[in-house]
């Protein structure tokens, strides 16, 4: 990972919703302490173990959030897109790292430091309060894909991360196309199968003319039907 400078960003609109609930005094500590860091593809952000020490707030590129499994197998329980915020619940739970969190694509990460974050959060009951969304909200995104994954069949469970992902990043301009280009591995990953699982239902959609396919490039045909299968599980 490389440092930047903070020049390089207005990092106070850009992670608005930790800044405005702040007084001056606040923001003043708050802005001497940032740190900004590029990851490559791939580059780790913090491992399983680890202990948590900074608050990370993704400005641009895509994350990851996954836990290793058996036999190395990695199941992705979270992906993040810009603006999000992560690697602080550990630290409010006082424990170590569950998960790691690792890099999608070239990434810029503001880092600030926990200790900071948890001085203001006692001074500050509106920041409180949004951290205690956030952690509400990221709660019941995760029950909702424990039950998905566990209870789905294969062709729903892929349906349901295609549209994920096109909820969470977006389309490219051809309004079809997922602004997102995964592995077959991360995409297996996050649908909790295997990747030979996982290329063969991408080619059973792509025959079914659900989506189409070029390279790390998955173009979504039929919504619908995408929308049905995930429904049925």
């Amino acid at each position: 990972m490389a440092k930047l400078h903070l020049s390089d960003y207005n990092i106070p609109d850009m992670i608005s919703e930790l800044w405005k609930p702040l007084n001056q005094a606040q923001r003043d500590l708050l802005a001497d302490s940032f740190m900004l860091q590029t990851y490559k593809k791939n580059e780790i952000v913090h491992s399983e173990d680890e202990s948590p020490a900074f608050l990370y707030c993704l400005l641009k590129g895509k994350v990851k959030v996954f836990r290793e499994g058996v036999g190395g197998r990695s199941q992705i329980v979270r992906m993040i897109k810009p603006v999000g915020y992560f690697g602080f619940r550990a630290f409010f739970a006082k424990e170590q790292y569950v998960n790691a969190a690792a890099a999608v694509e070239p990434s810029v990460i503001c880092l600030i430091p926990l200790d900071i974050i948890n001085e203001l959060v006692k001074e500050n009951i509106n920041l409180a309060y949004f951290f205690i969304c956030h952690l509400s909200n990221s709660l019941g995104v995760a029950d909702r894909r424990t039950v998905n994954l566990t209870q789905k069949h294969i062709r729903g469970r892929l349906a349901e991360s295609l549209l994920f992902l096109k909820e969470s990043y977006g389309l490219e301009e051809d309004n079809s196309t997922l602004s997102i280009y995964l592995s077959r591995e991360d995409l297996a990953n996050l649908s909790n199968m295997t990747t030979s699982n996982a290329i063969r239902t991408l080619s059973q959609f792509a025959s079914e003319r659900l989506i189409a396919i070029d390279g790390r490039k998955i173009k979504i045909i039929d919504e619908d039907k995408l929308k049905k299968i995930s429904k049925i599980g």
